[in-house]
């Protein structure tokens, strides 16, 4: 029985957190007005995200989007992470990840009581990596660009985004924490990569394609996340902290590049009334 409650649990900090955790912090992150008109997603509203409805675009332009604004909206995107409107979110993912570390002997002993699933665990292993996950996000990246459909445009430039700033934070974690893999192969066990990476492109495919677009997303991300576990390869916290990262990162980087843009900085000299009212003379204005 405990080893069944374990598995559940399991699947349901891994199916379905991410999805629960968007519902309960949507206010915490409300929606910044596009520069495209609005917004693509249909999460600027919890009644249309629960329904899966999708807002119309207006097709205006990529706003930030842009290939000449690729790495400055990164960099953007890298500090927003830590951005204290995410603090909540950071503060409770931290947590989760925290109390996870329970099921990590538990969850072990699961796995290491049944038959190995060999096939399962080499398609996680494929599916959710770097060597499928990359070459996959620049794809679409390259294929949005070249798209004319808005949403696509969007949807796969937030992804190429949200990928880089997931595996930066993922590679920071691993090489700090140093925690061992539980077969002792490295020292490079927190964060799970794959399940990052999973749940980066599972949260970018919720937000613009709607929940059932989501709902297959967040269960093939889950599944790569149990494939680590039955390999082997990572604890039930390392999964769990992965998928929280993937998560964040993803909801950010969407957040951040539908931001307004800023007007050009401009330099302009216009009439001005001296304090006394009397005379007139020209005044300095620069935006920015």
């Amino acid at each position: 029985m405990i080893e069944k409650r374990t598995f559940l649990a399991l699947m349901a900090f891994l199916g379905l957190g991410p999805a629960g955790l968007w519902a309960q912090t949507a206010e915490d992150l409300p929606q910044a007005p596009s520069s495209v008109g609005r917004e693509f997603a249909p999460g600027s509203d919890v009644g249309e995200r629960l329904l899966g409805s999708l807002p119309p675009l207006e097709l205006n332009g990529d706003g930030r989007r842009t290939t000449g604004r690729f790495v400055p909206n990164l960099g953007r995107n890298l500090v927003g992470v830590l951005a204290p409107r995410n603090a909540a979110v950071l503060g409770l993912g931290a947590s989760l990840a925290g109390a996870s570390v329970l099921l990590d002997r538990p969850a072990q002993s699961y796995f290491a009581m049944r038959p190995r699933a060999e096939e399962f665990g080499e398609l996680g292993q494929q599916v959710g990596g770097a060597k499928l996950m990359a070459p996959l996000a620049l794809g679409l990246f390259v294929a949005g660009r070249a798209s004319h459909d808005t949403r696509f445009r969007a949807a796969t430039y937030d992804l190429g985004q949200a990928m880089l700033v997931t595996q930066v934070y993922a590679t920071s974690l691993k090489l700090t924490v140093g925690r061992s893999r539980p077969d002792g192969s490295n020292r490079l066990s927190f964060p799970s990569g794959h399940a990052a990476s999973a749940f980066t492109f599972a949260t970018v495919a919720d937000h613009y394609y709607g929940r059932r677009a989501g709902i297959a997303a967040y269960t093939a991300a889950g599944l790569i996340g149990l494939s680590r576990m039955e390999r082997n390869k990572h604890h039930a916290s390392d999964v769990l902290a992965g998928a929280a990262l993937g998560w964040i990162s993803a909801r950010t980087v969407i957040h951040k590049d539908g931001d307004l843009l800023r007007d050009r900085r401009q330099l302009s000299l216009i009439p001005m009334a001296p304090p006394t009212g009397s005379g007139v003379g020209l005044g300095l204005s620069f935006g920015f």
